[in-house]
Order: C-alpha cells, then structure tokens, then sequence
C-alpha cells in the first residue's frame, strides 16, 4: 500500500483548460436536501460496499489468472475505474480518510498488475486491442468483428487513477494512467488498428479515450497526449458512418451519428468539449454545442434524462428527431454523461441554461434511478413504466455513483471575472477562494420543495465583489433582494449580478413562484407512399396526445390510477387551469405537495414527485404522462 493517504493541498497541475468558470474546490461544498441525502445514500451504500480490496468481483477480473481466459469481450472492467473515480470525490468532499486509503490500496494493486508494455485490462492477451482485429462482416453494424470494451475499459482507468492522482501527493498513479495512453497511442500510431476497429457502435465506444487523453494532458503538460486526442478524433471522422465532428458542425440530428447510442455519443461530446478548452478550436466548441441544443430540444424526458428506443430503435440508442413516446427509455449511464456534459459547457461558456440542465436532471431522473439504500439503482428509467433495481454487474450502478459525485462541485463556481456563481438551488453551504478573500455562502432553504431561498453571505472580511445568482428558466415572477432592499432586473434562465460591498450577515432573498404548470406532447406515425399516380402521399396513421404536470423544478408524476391501472384517459375541463390544477400542502414529514389534477368526467387524479412517485421499492409504477381525450371526441 502507499506510503500515505493524506489529501493534497496543492495538487500539482501541469497545465490548464480554459474556461469562463472554475468550479468549487473539493471538500468546500456540502450539499443538504434530497441531493444531500442521495450522497449520504451513495457513500455509505454503493462506494462503501461495492468494492474494499483486490479481492472484491469487480476487482479480481485483473488478476492473471482470471485475464487469461477472458474472451467473451464484456465491459465489466469498467467498474474499476468508476468506483476510483467517484469513490475519490466522495473521500475528498466528506473527508473520509478510511475509504481513501481503502481507493488507494485497490489503486496500488491495480497498478502493479499493469504489463510492461502499460496494458491494464483484464482481457485475454489474443483478446486485447494491441492485437489487430480480423476483417469486418460485409455487413457491418458498427461493432468490431470480435466484440472489446477494452479500450472503454482503459478508459475508465485512466480517469479513476487521475482522480487520484489530483488529491492526493501521488504521482504513480498519474504514470500509470500515461503508460496506458503510450500503449493506446503506439497502438494507433503504428497502424495496428484504428480506434474504429476498437469499440462498437462505428467507434464511439473506444474514441471515448479522448477525455481521459485530454485530462493526461492536464495532468502532465505533455503534448503527445493532447496529439492523442486529435488522432482519435481524426479517425473516427474519417469513418463515413461516424463522421461525428463533421456531421455535427453540418447540423446532423444526434439519432444520425454513428448508430445514435446516447451514452457515448455524450462521452464522446464530453472529451471534445474538454479538447476547446485545451487548444481553443473553435470548431470543436460549435460541434458540441450543435448537439447539445439539438438533445435538448429533441431528445431528453421531461425529467431531464437522454431517451431513446422507441419503435425500431435500440433502447440505449436517440430516436429521431421529433419523436415521442411515454414509454422511452433512459439509461442512467446517459443521465451521468449528459451532466456531465453541461459541466464541460458551463466551464466553458458560464451560460446559465448549462447550470439549468444539470439541476433539472439531477432532481428528477437521476434522483429517480437511486434507491435509498444508495446501492440499489435502475438501469432504466421510464416516464411512464416500472421502476426496475438492475443487477450487480449493470453499468448504471457506477454511472449513477458518479452523476451524484459531479453535483458538489458544480454547485458553486467562481468566473473569469472574480465573480461567485450560485448554480445550484437548495440546501447547502460552500466556502469558495476568490480574490477578496474566503467567502461562505449559506443557502437556507426547503427547495425544491419551496421556492424561498435565503442565502446567507460571509465574508471572511468585508470586501466588494459580485454574486451571480442562476433564476431558473420556469421562475416566472422571481423577486431578489439584499437586505430586504429589491434587485433590479431579474430575468428567469438567467444569472442576475449583485455587485457590492458585503460584509458577514448579508443576506439575498431569492423567492421563486412554485405554480403548477401542464406540458403537453404528441406522439404520431406518419407513414410515406408513392400513389398509383406517382405522386408522393403522406398519411399520419397514428396520433395520441398526452399531457404531464411539474411544479418549479420538479417533475411529477402518479402511480398506477385507481390503484391498478397503467393507462388512464382523461378529457381536460374547458376552465383555467387553477380551477382544476391544484396544490395540495405536504403534511406531516412528506417532502413535496401533492397536485391535484380533477379532469372532466372522473375522480381527480393525486401528483407527487416524479423521484417517489408509487413508491421507490423495485417494481413500482410511476406514470408522467397520460393521454388525452382525442379532439374529435371532445
């Protein structure tokens, strides 16, 4: 084992990523709340339990004598590198000392399984991605001719031993992490492969190493691992079927890249959005930007989550622009990889929709896919389905461990400009290093439960400096004011800039308007034909629409309807809708009001949360959506 397990207090970095905001430092920002209690969950669950030393599952896949014979090409490696990834943040920011040493014990194991040659995988050596793959099928379908998450693997590695590397004194684990990214590079450089024979779905599932790539870099300042960055980059654009920076930048829909697979097309966008920050390509930054929009617009639930699989498409895989179902599915895998995303842009741009996104997601469906037992996880998530625990070796139980590490930090950042960042709502308090000196920020508050927050300020002198505070895009009529004295231009899915001298006991008053608001969506088939004549003919042959109800930044959602049913009808009254939508008050210990949705011809129908929405054991219904009464019948 090491020789210490003391956090850093400077870690070393060798270079820098560019940006218009820096995120709160680790351990300086504890969050309370329903996100709080979902990181208690995850620390004492998940991180905890699922792996204590060389002998647990997901670690004993290393050892050569299991390696030997591993040809089945599995992903399971994976969850080495997720576990030190987040197990690191969660020692970090609570400053558990005993789960550290636990990261670095593992840690030094696995390291000192590494080859000479810097393999760190547990494939079969006539298995691993230094060996060139047979020709492919003349069918191809995106997937190498003998299946590898090997590169995906090493992948995950390399960031968990980074994540170490950053917080502790130690530097063995930054090296280990270069030797795999020389063995990638030799590999790619010496034309044995190209990252596009090396993981499925066209490449996307290797190419993913450009953010670990970027992040050596980071680490070390060396420019062969940012030139690995770009050769990756450049290969799996010179696959037609991929192409993914150059359909991106044409306005390609996320459905059309690759094979559309959500989970690491977004990883993919990860490192790419990390790769502007390093080299300012601004052609990178607008690829990731496309298709941020373009998943925002057309391609998340309601809770925030990346969905796909309806019709014909895979489950994990975007649909089409354009289409909708009730019944889409959202790989918690995605959700990570999504927030994950909007950190990147926010760093980058400090825009406050990037801030908007990670909060809608996290309150909604990734709160939605944990249990509170924090080790039990969905693998899938529906707006209208049941809620299914998935199963040990599933990946969204280590995506889920990290999504809900991402959230600490990004809840407070400090601009390019000195100014602080309030960009998460909710319980919690964050001390933040900026040019006037230490200053706490105390927000006192039941949200998103209420939509009163007060935050208090605590210089630790008095000084003058600035506090964008994020007003939500929903947060019509949202009131500011510093000691009782208003703030002028408050616009929503904004940040708004208090400038001023503060000194210990200021206090902001951020007050959000929490009114019930229906969303509406329309599912249909139009099908395309030629007449007999020639002439093209387009017939829509299917057309339901539904209707869904949140209030402030929560999704609700019922359980089954009158107890057993999974579908429900119902026919909207022609009134205004707080005649018929209505907050009921929580009683009692229940977080969150109820809405009461009273329909024309039927009992009202009771709203909770979409989170615990019939419950969170395994195998409960929630249902966010029904339908509504078809127009001609109205």
């Amino acid at each position: 084992m090491s020789s210490t397990a003391d956090l850093a207090t400077t870690p070393a970095v060798a270079a820098t990523l560019t940006g218009a905001m820096s995120f709160a430092a680790p351990g300086k920002v504890a969050l309370g709340g329903v996100l709080g209690d979902a990181l208690a969950a995850n620390h004492r669950g998940r991180l905890s339990h699922f792996i204590v030393d060389e002998t647990s599952p997901a670690i004993a896949l290393f050892e050569p004598g299991e390696t030997c014979c591993n040809t089945e090409g599995d992903w399971y490696g994976e969850h080495a590198g997720k576990w030190l990834q987040a197990a690191t943040r969660a020692a970090v920011r609570t400053g558990d000392h005993d789960l550290l040493r636990h990261v670095l014990h593992v840690a030094d194991h696995l390291i000192a399984l590494q080859d000479s040659d810097g393999y760190l995988g547990n494939y079969a050596p006539e298995r691993r991605f230094t060996q060139p793959q047979p020709p492919r099928p003349e069918s191809w379908d995106g997937a190498p001719a003998l299946r590898t998450w090997d590169i995906w693997t090493h992948s995950y590695l390399m960031l968990g031993l980074l994540e170490l590397a950053r917080h502790t004194s130690e530097t063995r684990y930054r090296d280990a992490a270069a030797r795999i990214a020389d063995l990638v590079w030799r590999t790619l450089d010496e034309g044995r492969n190209a990252i596009t024979d090396l993981g499925n779905h066209f490449g996307l599932s290797a190419s993913v190493v450009i953010d670990p790539a970027v992040e050596l870099y980071v680490a070390t300042g060396e420019q062969h691992h940012l030139d690995l960055a770009r050769l990756v980059l450049d290969q799996i654009d010179r696959e037609p079927r991929n192409a993914l920076l150059s359909r991106a930048l044409a306005g390609a829909d996320a459905s059309e890249i690759a094979t559309g697979k959500a989970y690491q097309l977004l990883w993919n966008l990860v490192g790419i959005a990390k790769l502007h920050r390093a080299t300012g390509d601004a052609d990178y930054l607008r690829a990731v930007e496309h298709l941020w929009r373009n998943i925002r617009d057309h391609h998340l639930t309601l809770g925030g989550g990346p969905w796909g699989g309806t019709a014909h498409r895979s489950r994990e895989v975007f649909n089409p622009a354009g289409v909708f179902s009730p019944y889409g599915y959202v790989e918690t895998c995605s959700t990570m990889a999504w927030i994950q995303l909007n950190r990147e842009l926010l760093a980058i741009t400090g825009a406050a929709q990037y801030a908007q996104e990670i909060e809608r997601t996290a309150y909604n469906d990734l709160l939605g896919a944990q249990a509170p037992n924090g080790e039990d996880w969905c693998y899938y998530s529906f707006p209208n389905g049941r809620r299914v625990h998935t199963t040990y070796w599933r990946c969204c139980k280590s995506s889920g461990a990290i999504a809900l590490e991402e959230l600490a930090p990004v809840a407070y950042g400090v601009t390019a400009d000195g100014a602080i960042a309030v960009n998460l709502l909710g319980p919690s308090v964050a001390t933040l290093a900026t040019a006037a000196g230490k200053v706490t920020i105390e927000q006192r508050t039941s949200y998103p439960f209420d939509g009163a927050i007060d935050l208090l300020v605590t210089p630790e002198r008095a000084a003058t400096f600035a506090i964008d505070i994020r007003i939500p895009d929903w947060a019509e009529g949202a009131t500011l004011s510093v000691n009782g004295a208003p703030v002028a231009g408050v616009v929503q899915g904004t940040y708004v800039r208090i400038e001023r001298s503060w000194q210990a006991g200021d206090i902001i008053a951020l007050r959000l308007p929490l009114v019930p608001r229906l969303h509406q969506a329309t599912a249909r088939n139009v099908q395309e034909s030629l007449a007999p004549g020639g002439e093209p003919v387009r017939q829509e042959v299917l057309h339901f629409d539904y209707a869904a109800i949140t209030l402030g930044p929560l999704v609700y959602a019922t359980g089954l309807i009158d107890g057993f049913k999974i579908e429900e009808t119902i026919r909207l009254p022609d009134a205004p809708a707080e005649d018929w939508l209505t907050v009921m008050p929580a009683t009692g210990e229940v977080q969150g009001d109820t809405v009461r949705l009273s329909p024309q011809g039927r009992e009202a129908i009771d709203y909770v949360p979409y989170y615990r929405a019939g419950g969170v054991a395994d195998g409960t219904w929630r249902l966010t959506w029904l339908m509504l009464v078809p127009e001609s019948s109205s």
